[in-house]
């Protein structure tokens, strides 16, 4: 992987992984907000957000690949996946029910536990920072940890 045609070093791309597992949550959020299909969320994301300059800052280069993979695997495994989410949720709060960045952040949490080799434990570690982000003075960095926690063993119980 390049960005303009440079080599990518290991820590610049842990930070287009990360990016790309930040951006996966937002289109997820976006699509359902939206109503737009994934093709069309994709293609916004990597024509116009991935290393975007505005007057505010610039955007991180994500992974095109990883994002790609998320977003994918997040629509094609959704049902799957709320119901994973769910079993680790309170009875009294189906997925249905939670605030729908969080469900946008289990979606794509659970399209990476479910189908790549990631290490559940990195897994949980980069969304539950992508919950602190969304969430810097509130409890849901926890619960996000705890529920991914719960769909990690689930889906790789082996890792554990």
């Amino acid at each position: 992987m390049t960005t303009d045609d440079k080599p990518v070093s290991g820590n610049q791309r842990r930070k287009m992984r990360s990016a790309a597992r930040l951006y996966a949550v937002q289109a997820l959020f976006q699509m359902e907000a939206g109503h737009q299909t994934v093709d069309e969320v994709i293609r916004e994301f990597e024509d116009h957000r991935f290393g975007a300059h505005y007057d505010e800052g610039d955007m991180l280069d994500g992974d095109p690949e990883l994002f790609e993979s998320l977003m994918r695997d997040a629509v094609n495994w959704q049902a799957r996946i709320d119901q994973m989410t769910d079993r680790a949720l309170v009875a009294k709060w189906p997925i249905d029910r939670i605030d729908p960045t969080l469900r946008a952040l289990f979606r794509a949490a659970g399209a990476e536990l479910t189908q790549s080799d990631t290490p559940p434990k990195v897994v949980i570690m980069e969304f539950v920072d992508i919950a602190k982000s969304f969430h810097p003075e509130g409890r849901e960095p926890k619960f996000v940890n705890a529920v991914l926690d719960h769909m990690a063993r689930e889906a790789k119980p082996e890792a554990f």
